[in-house]
């Protein structure tokens, strides 16, 4: 097939390149000449494992391109994915005008039967309007189908997750559009869900929204857990052997963030309250998140009684969560915002996100360090706010000769309290028994 894949984020590029990896003819077009250029080049906009080497094999097998020209991407190609960002607005809805200008793009330039498939998330609606827009605009009698197809990729396992998926969705009023599609994923062997549209758009964001409902009842239960004196990573294998419930998305932490989560859970909440239904369980989701960054950083202003001015902290963290680069709702982020508000002095290291770190926090008062033992050095304590595997497998032996305070506040329960304390360290995890 030839395929035209419009936007070139985490998820667009990901599908472009498994896509061409399958053997198709891909054009991945995009607005933003920067972005275009750079891939041009062989050089990735984003960090994602594997991505790098996929794009460079089929580019050289020349199953995959780039380019800025929207309107010649949709002539060429026989399916064209919009794959465009719908980030939230100050309302919490989705910001859907990038999907409507890839809409009308796509009526302008259609030049003979073309499948429309809707990879974005969007709301409810989304995919009949978008059928609207293109009806609406056309320049001849050319014809068209639209599908709706979610997409449930984890930014840093994002090709594995494209090659693994558990299901596909699929939502039209075209039975022969949702067969041409299926066919793209017959090869790997998952239920291919068939649908309307509004049932496959609202599949992604109740998805979402249950997996983030799990963050925050865990996280819930990690308060409980401190206050108990119990250990929360324990209660959640115990639970999680449970096949009805399952260990995945309940690791307590500082709270859920990135892209899709805090965006999606939001879009659902205003989902509802458009179909005029409170959806109270979502709310409560939605307040313990926003108030868990606040339980930890209480943590550790307790543990200096009350003052962390002067005190100086090694922030190892800044993206939302490990293997990738992205601070997109980082919590770790706005952890770092806070502590410096409370009077901190900052020391920062992140091993793919730093420049992007460095682009939302600024220079001041913030050093940025080389390596995690560069910002450990002298500080009076250590925050660890992202799970990458390099800081579960640091040397405490060599932290305990460059630190001036022994005291780990464990935002991700990466360690083991007992461990870590018999190397000599104070720790606090989120609900591992400590207040």
């Amino acid at each position: 097939m030839k395929i035209a894949v419009v936007g070139t984020g985490y998820v667009g590029l990901v599908t472009g390149a498994v896509f061409a990896d399958g053997g198709h003819t891909v054009i991945c077009a995009d607005i933003n000449e920067k972005k275009i250029e750079l891939l041009k080049k062989g050089i990735m906009p984003i960090y994602e494992e594997g991505l790098s080497d996929l794009v460079a094999k089929n580019v050289c097998e020349k199953r995959l391109s780039f380019t800025t020209n929207v309107g010649k991407a949709v002539k060429d190609s026989n399916v064209v994915f919009i794959v465009v960002g719908t980030p939230s607005n100050q309302s919490g809805s989705a910001d859907l005008s990038a999907v409507w200008v890839v809409a009308k793009t796509i009526a302008d330039n259609l030049n003979g039967y073309k499948i429309i498939v809707t990879k974005s998330t969007v709301p409810v609606g989304t995919n009949e309007r978008i059928k609207q827009i293109i009806k609406d605009n056309l320049k001849g009698r050319a014809k068209f189908d639209v599908v709706s197809n979610p997409e449930f990729l984890r930014e840093g396992t994002a090709i594995f997750d494209a090659n693994n998926v558990d299901r596909v969705v699929l939502g039209s009023d075209s039975k022969s559009a949702l067969s041409k599609i299926a066919s793209l994923y017959t090869h790997l062997n998952v239920p291919i869900l068939k649908s309307d549209f509004r049932s496959a758009e609202l599949i992604k964001y109740a998805s979402n929204a249950f997996l983030a409902t799990k963050i925050s009842f865990i996280n819930e239960i990690a308060r409980i857990c401190d206050r108990a004196k119990a250990d929360v990573k324990t209660v959640a294998d115990g639970m999680g052997y449970d096949k009805r419930i399952v260990r995945s998305f309940l690791n307590s932490g500082i709270g859920y963030g990135g892209s899709c989560f805090p965006k999606d859970v939001e879009a659902l909440y205003r989902t509802s309250s458009d179909q005029e239904y409170d959806f109270r369980l979502l709310r409560g989701v939605m307040d313990v998140n926003e108030r868990q960054k606040y339980f930890y950083v209480e943590k550790i202003v307790n543990f200096f009684e009350g003052n962390l001015s002067g005190k100086t902290l090694a922030c190892l963290g800044t993206a939302f969560k490990n293997n990738t680069d992205d601070i997109r709702k980082s919590v770790a982020i706005e952890v770092i915002k806070i502590l410096r508000g409370e009077g901190a002095k900052i020391r920062v290291f992140d091993p793919a996100a730093l420049e992007n770190a460095k682009a939302e926090l600024g220079n001041d008062v913030i050093y940025y360090a080389k390596d995690a033992y560069d910002a450990i050095e002298g500080v009076d304590g250590i925050c660890i706010l992202t799970e990458w595997r390099e800081f579960a497998e640091l040397d405490f032996e060599k932290i305990r000769k460059v630190v001036k305070g022994r005291v780990l506040f464990d935002g991700r329960n990466i360690f083991d309290p007992k461990t870590v304390e018999k190397l000599g360290f104070k720790y606090f995890g989120i609900g591992r028994g400590l207040l």
